[in-house]
């Protein structure tokens, strides 16, 4: 039986949501359904990919679901990964509570739906299974080289491919020749050590959330926690409980919401369901890509007559502002001198906007204090603070986020005329077309690039889809057409982040309560993008060669 027209199918969705759905969203969500499956990459002749060879930077999610495609196409590939497994972020993060906070049965590739995650946000430990059993099941893993790291690309003008040194632990080096090179390192990759002057005199263990081992030990010590974003909201409550005492010293707070599901095991009946009722699992999956998608995005503009109370910016953003409030109000309650330290002054995603996993009740523990005193140094036995307190410490937690404006660092990226990355993107400014392509290095593609942060919602796979869709259409394009070199138009380039930055004016991150890690140093967003899911996803439906200068073979 064919499938209801794509105006019964709107309907539907819209009955489904309570709320009436576009026609634009329609062929994107049956993809994201799999009634509509996004069209399999067209298996390349072998003549055509003789010869021919891609090599990905990274085994992380990007970079497997680059492999994945890569090999659904015929094109050859391999990949250089640093670490000794799959994974990336999801195999580096192991603190106490690392999880998902985008709903499971949402965060997972399109084409590799798993209906049996033992819960609705799972721990790491069930993400890091679930990439390395999408790398097993495509047979991405025979295409890998664990434990090298790149540590120089250089395109070579004259051959038109990029040579690729890397390096074993024990310092030997080797050089990867390919004709296309992609960057799937991410943003946030290498973890951000904050500048505090003494932190290398302090005689205890220093551990960034990134960074946490089997070894890292809490038990019974006296600890500080120093940050109050996403890994901090997890590895607070998590080690709460276990440690002597805990100092969370705070720069800011965070807009933190109740999550009813966050916690909960996905019961029986659920899997059961997901597995034997037909079109349970899509219809399943609609319900909550449209909850946690652009559903969000009207409350990150800024409505310039808006005259409300400070630190909102529209209708839609304060009473969003208010129904967080209600749950921070009801999670303090009799704790006036917590709720005066925690209520963010900045509007809601102005910074991203955390489930709350025990965070409030952490801070009403007997062994939990919470401080918003500046810190002026680390010593030997602790942490000065600006009022001239020491607060005496065992272990010091950094959950201080990553060098995301550093992208692609440390590694040295050089392409025309031996011009590198650093020099066209400088440290903490860089910029490309759709986030993926940058001029002056041809046939250089980056996935979670520039601009790709999701910020209102979504999640950080169906991103990686898009990307590799518009990635394999400019290979497809200079495998048919016998095309040595793309490489992105300067002018479509700078129009493009004209563009993506007029859009910031309008949004919240730029407003001025906010500071936080999407921006640079000059104020400019470098990480977030200005698009709801349905834009991005089509402006990257295919590869438009107008926008490229091309060299032909």
């Amino acid at each position: 039986m064919p499938n209801p027209s794509a105006g019964v199918m709107r309907r539907m969705m819209s009955v489904a949501v309570g709320q009436e759905v576009a026609d634009e969203y329609v062929p994107m969500l049956l993809q994201q359904m799999a009634f509509e499956p996004a069209p399999k990459p067209e298996l390349v002749p072998p003549e055509a990919a003789a010869g021919f060879r891609v090599l990905i930077i990274g085994a992380g999610m990007s970079g497997i679901a680059a492999a994945i495609k890569l090999g659904e196409a015929g094109i050859p590939y391999s990949i250089l990964e640093k670490n000794d497994d799959v994974g990336g972020t999801w195999y580096e993060n192991r603190y106490p509570g690392c999880a998902v906070d985008t709903p499971n049965h949402f965060y997972q590739f399109s084409f590799e739906p798993n209906n049996r995650w033992p819960r609705y946000y799972s721990r790491r430990e069930s993400i890091h299974a679930y990439l390395r059993s999408c790398a097993d099941k495509y047979g991405v893993r025979k295409h890998i080289r664990f434990g090298e790291e790149v540590v120089s690309a250089v395109f070579d003008e004259d051959a038109h491919v990029w040579r690729v040194t890397s390096r074993k632990a024990d310092g030997q080096e080797r050089v990867e020749v390919a004709n296309a090179l992609i960057c799937a390192v991410g943003q946030l990759n290498r973890p951000a050590i904050p500048a505090i002057p003494g932190l290398d005199t302090f005689v205890g263990e220093v551990v960034h959330t990134a960074r946490w081992t089997e070894d890292t030990a809490i038990a019974g010590k006296r600890v500080a926690l120093i940050g109050t974003g996403a890994s901090a909201v997890q590895v607070g409550p998590a080690i709460a409980a276990e440690v002597r005492s805990l100092h969370v010293l705070q720069r800011s707070g965070a807009w933190i919401v109740r999550s009813p599901n966050l916690h909960r095991a996905v019961p029986g009946a659920k899997v059961w369901a997901l597995d034997n009722v037909p079109f349970y699992a899509p219809w399943y999956r609609f319900q909550l890509f449209w909850g946690f998608g652009d559903g969000l995005f009207q409350a990150l503009r800024i409505d310039p007559k808006w005259l409300g109370p400070p630190g909102t910016i529209s209708a839609l953003n304060e009473d969003l502002r208010e129904r967080m409030l209600r749950h921070i109000r009801r999670e303090l309650e009799g704790r006036e001198d917590l709720l005066e330290k925690v209520v963010p002054d900045y509007p809601p995603f102005g910074k991203r906007v955390l489930a709350d996993a025990g965070w409030f009740a952490m801070l009403r523990r007997d062994n939990v204090s919470l401080d918003t005193t500046g810190i002026a140094k680390v010593e030997p036995k602790g942490i000065r603070l600006d009022d001239d307190r020491l607060i005496e410490l065992d272990t010091i937690v950094l959950a201080t986020g990553f060098q995301a404006g550093r992208m692609l660092w440390p590694m040295d990226i050089r392409g025309r005329g031996g011009r590198s990355i650093r020099e066209a993107w400088g440290e903490d400014d860089p910029r490309a077309y759709l986030g993926i392509t940058v001029p002056d290095f041809p046939n250089l593609f980056v996935m979670y690039g520039p601009n790709t942060n999701l910020g209102h919602g979504g999640s950080a796979m169906f991103l990686a889809e898009c990307q590799i869709r518009y990635i394999l259409s400019s290979l497809r394009t200079m495998l048919d057409d016998g095309i040595a070199e793309i490489e992105c138009r300067r002018d479509i380039h700078d129009a493009y982040n004209r563009r993506i930055d007029a859009e910031f004016e309008t949004l919240v991150w730029t407003h001025p309560s906010v500071k936080s890690w999407y921006k640079n140093a000059q104020g400019r967003i470098t990480t977030n993008q200005p698009w709801r899911l349905i834009d991005y996803w089509r402006l990257t439906q295919s590869f438009d060669p107008a926008e490229y200068n091309k060299i032909p073979a």
